[in-house]
């Protein structure tokens, strides 16, 4: 009889299982869902909703799953918010915002989104360092910002740079028709690659060491090919191939703040805000002002980038630069490789960027993550680096083409084994006649290899969680209560704030970007008066803005520091002290007058 019910048990098991990686694992006598999810490939937008809806249902006390709008297309935009709902509600906590994938061929930003959301869930209950994030923060992340060009660039033949954009049909060339000239599958083959032409005018040789990459010619050398860009033809007939692909603007040159028009910043659109995608990504952080932190996902070069996108906002505010610089260098540490640099002055200038966005109209400290860089770098001994750099031609630069460099290829056929790249093959072109098309493919760039995706989603999450802690933990350091008279009570505290990040930004403060921190008084008594002892010791204090019930603390509470405070009561009994920073938290202490 034992025998059979546990083979009975055991077939129940094996049932539950089910191919989206859903186990029920009997617990207590309660069947308990556990989500199995794995970093190994890439979600389209059916696989990472049904991903984002699993852990939904399998962690309702700690997830809430919202769409915040839709793509030009239709597809949902997804947001889950992270948040401890036993501890307080979202709106009471330092918020943590992340979105990925605002670029469409960009695509890896949406896999650390998961990954960072599957980490806490799963780790809650087992790692102190989640269980107080979740605790005292809330999270709030979009894995795909862009979910069109998301599944256009995973199932459609397409090329490593493109489609950048939303699909909002764009007119690129002015010529009064929309996406009516990108590349074409020549081949079929599923991939746009490259075209080359023999021919022994051209600007183009093939390597000596490997038949794969093309080589630019030295002044006088014969050519053997000229490259002729990326797989496609002359789709409306004006001598261009190839100029008007799928959309054809910038998401992230279309945010409203230091916004240019396109004459001056390429791809921002007619106006701030005129894609849907934005509309929404704008109106999802501005209803959770709590937000204090954010990060966004690029790719590629090994980036932590920080503002201002542009020189003509000038520098960072030092405090809040001193903020910057403490996560920025430590994410270097978290994140071998990777740099951290300042937009404009390290990169290029960028106009319209949700970064400006976020940090110089919302007080939010902003990092931007270029993910990944060139993988195939260490991949020739170095020795034979060093001989291929000193051959006749004395100079490395000989060993780049547009295909690929050497140590790229190499990396591709011996690492890659061929999975992402075209071997050189023959085609007849309606206009060019006889040509070959090879090259890498669109996941032999700017993305991970399979086999590293789950480090860079696992190393990327590490860092936005370190900042996620690193935002404002406030506390009641220290109460005194000391009476006077009758009904008239001395109060002096402490709020301190434990962590880097103030309870408002330096900029905040100066622009008046938002409300200041409150102290508030809740019970059968009132503030008379109100300074922050400014000298302890000598009891000196300066006087603050004062109401009824509570009084305001305009500059907040700086990183790793304190505010004493004095206050006059008039009252009786127990009372509340209640500390309201709209981007610091919420705390509330019980006291009695007595």
């Amino acid at each position: 009889m034992n025998k059979t019910i546990k083979i009975i048990s055991l077939i129940f098991i094996i049932l539950a299982t089910t191919s989206s990686g859903l186990i029920l694992a009997a617990q207590g006598g309660k069947a308990k869902p556990e989500i199995k999810l794995s970093f190994d490939h890439f979600y389209d937008q059916a696989e990472l909703t049904s991903a984002l809806k699993q852990l939904q249902a399998a962690y309702p006390e700690l997830m809430e799953l919202i769409s915040i709008g839709k793509s030009y297309q239709g597809r949902d935009i997804w947001a889950a918010i992270i948040n401890n709902k036993a501890t307080g509600p979202a709106e009471r906590k330092p918020g943590f915002y992340i979105d990925g994938n605002i670029h469409g061929n960009e695509i890896q930003g949406t896999e650390v989104a998961l990954y960072t959301i599957y980490y806490l869930l799963k780790n809650s209950g087992k790692l102190e360092f989640v269980d107080r994030l979740l605790s005292d923060r809330a999270f709030y992340i979009v894995p795909t910002m862009n979910p069109d060009s998301r599944d256009y660039f995973l199932h459609l033949a397409s090329d490593s740079n493109s489609p950048r954009s939303g699909l909002v049909p764009y007119d690129d060339d002015r010529d009064g028709l929309m996406d009516e000239d990108g590349p074409d599958d020549l081949d079929k083959d599923g991939h746009i690659s490259y075209m080359r032409k023999r021919d022994p005018r051209g600007n183009y040789r093939v390597s000596p060491e490997n038949p794969m990459v093309m080589i630019p010619c030295r002044p006088g050398e014969k050519g053997e090919f000229i490259f002729l860009g990326s797989e496609g033809i002359d789709n409306d007939g004006d001598g261009l191939v190839n100029e008007d692909g799928p959309g054809g603007y910038d998401m992230n040159r279309n945010f409203g703040f230091n916004w240019q028009p396109n004459y001056v910043q390429r791809g921002s659109g007619p106006y701030p805000f005129s894609w849907p995608e934005t509309k929404a990504i704008r109106d999802f952080i501005m209803g959770h002002p709590n937000i204090m932190g954010a990060q966004t996902f690029h790719n590629y070069g090994g980036m932590i980038l920080r503002g201002p996108g542009a020189k003509n906002l000038g520098e960072t505010l030092p405090p809040d630069r001193q903020v910057y610089d403490f996560i920025g260098k430590k994410g270097e540490i978290i994140l071998p490789g990777y740099r951290y640099i300042v937009i404009y002055k390290d990169m290029y200038t960028v106009y319209g960027g949700s970064l400006d966005f976020f940090y110089n109209l919302l007080g939010i400290f902003t990092f931007s993550n270029e993910l990944d860089f060139d993988q195939y770098v260490g991949t020739m001994p170095a020795e034979r680096r060093r001989s291929s750099e000193e051959d006749e031609d004395s100079s490395a630069r000989r060993r780049f083409g547009p295909v690929g460099n050497l140590e790229e290829i190499i990396y591709h056929q011996l690492v890659l084994m061929g999975e992402q790249l075209v071997e050189w093959k023959p085609y007849k072109h309606p206009l060019y006649g006889d040509i070959e098309i090879g090259g890498v493919k669109k996941m032999g760039r700017r993305v991970p290899a399979l086999f590293k995706l789950a480090e860079t989603c696992h190393r990327n999450a590490a860092f936005c969680l370190y900042h996620a802690d690193q935002l404002p933990r406030l506390s009641f350091e220290e109460v005194k209560v000391k009476k006077l008279a009758s009904g008239l009570f001395q109060i002096d505290l402490t709020v301190g704030n434990q962590q880097v990040t103030p309870s408002i930004s330096a900029l905040a403060v100066q622009k008046k970007l938002h409300r200041p921190d409150f102290l508030k008084v809740k019970g059968r008594a009132k503030i008379v008066s109100a300074g922050i002892l400014t000298d302890r010791f000598r009891e000196l204090t300066e006087p603050v803005k004062v109401r009824q019930d509570y009084l305001i603390v305009e500059n907040g509470l700086p990183g790793f520091s304190y505010v004493d405070l004095r206050l006059l009561i008039e009252g009786s009994g127990d009372i509340n002290l209640i500390y309201d920073s709209l981007k610091g938290g919420y705390l509330e202490k019980k006291i009695s007058l007595k």
